[in-house]
């Protein structure tokens, strides 16, 4: 099988990996991938060498985790998978894969088009900001960083029950918060930010920050804006490759006289009645799918580069770039 693996900074290549889907295990799936979608911000951090995030391997390593296949065989105690039935797994950029059944991996319902699906559990992820911070349906919500994670945030944001504004560094995504669903969309660094929330909440302040974004500025408006007492879901990697800071990021004002609480989106929900179903981000996947299946979750529409896997390099590199343009990007991986 095709795997990309990064062997260091900006050392991307596929190549050929052995694969034995002859003698398959009891409870394994052999999935045959149609295509993958590249989680920009994560991956690009990657690409470019920033630090290591801890408990991700060194290189060389694989790249990506959105990963949607057609299963073409199955073990002889697998129950929850047919051959023929489409998949999303937590699969990196490769041709197939074999994987546990009991896996992080779900069954795509009828109805639910492929380029929808493949975003699945990075959507999961961005449903996973707001149970994790004890989200009440008519909060005020502010998504800070409007990529593909940002905008599930601002999609997912109107169906929970939020008022959702949206604030990016480019007037392209705004635009796209707001045809993704967002109530208000505003550049981060508006002079008349503070008045223009102050708006938008009639004066109650933002209840909820969802921080998507890396750069330590983010962060700053983020604690900014919120109104005291309220929380900021950090679902951003930190200052991941950014120069040393210039503020303190608990500094009095921000944090400890707002009475703020901020929370790392990882690990399972904040919640008093914990759900059936598994645990962390992954537990709302199928909710995710049952909204595509719906057609009120649609995140194909952010869509804006449909490449070949042997176009990869060509993408990452454009990401390095910082291409404002780029946003949804697939690879297909169909021969």
């Amino acid at each position: 099988m095709k795997k990309a693996i990064l062997h260091g900074p900006r050392d991307l290549r596929i190549e050929e990996h052995p694969l034995d889907t002859s003698a398959l295990g009891v409870d394994d799936v052999w999935v045959e991938t149609q295509i993958s979608a590249f989680k920009i911000g994560t991956d690009r951090g990657n690409f470019e060498g920033a630090e290591r995030v801890p408990g991700a391997p060194d290189y060389p390593r694989f790249v990506g985790d959105s990963n949607l296949g057609i299963v073409r065989g199955i073990g002889a105690e697998v129950t929850r998978f047919e051959v023929g039935d489409r998949v999303v797994a937590t699969q990196p950029h490769q041709s197939e894969y074999i994987i546990s059944q009991f896996g992080d991996i779900f069954k795509v319902p009828p109805g639910v088009d492929d380029e929808d699906a493949v975003y699945a559990h990075l959507y999961a992820l961005s449903a996973h900001c707001y149970h994790k911070a004890l989200f009440r349906p008519g909060e005020n919500v502010a998504v800070v960083g409007l990529g593909v994670l940002g905008l599930g945030a601002v999609a997912l944001g109107p169906l929970f029950g939020a008022r959702v504004v949206g604030l990016g560094n480019s007037p392209i995504r705004l635009d796209m918060a707001k045809r993704m669903g967002a109530h208000a969309a505003y550049l981060s660094d508006d002079p008349d930010l503070e008045e223009k929330l102050g708006a938008f909440t009639n004066g109650s302040g933002i209840d909820l920050v969802i921080l998507t974004a890396n750069p330590w500025p983010a962060f700053r408006t983020s604690v900014e804006i919120v109104r005291p007492n309220g929380r900021v879901s950090i679902v951003s990697l930190m200052g991941r490759g950014e120069p040393p800071l210039d503020f303190n990021p608990l500094a009095m004002e921000w944090f400890y006289a707002k009475g703020i609480s901020l929370i790392a989106v990882h690990g399972e929900d904040a919640q008093l009645y914990p759900h059936a179903d598994a645990s962390g981000h992954l537990g709302h996947c199928n909710h995710v799918l049952s909204l595509m299946a719906e057609k009120k979750l649609q995140p194909s529409r952010l869509i804006t580069h449909r490449l070949h896997y042997t176009e990869m390099v060509q993408a990452y590199e454009m990401a390095y770039a910082r291409e404002k343009s780029m946003l949804g990007v697939i690879f297909n991986w169909r021969e």
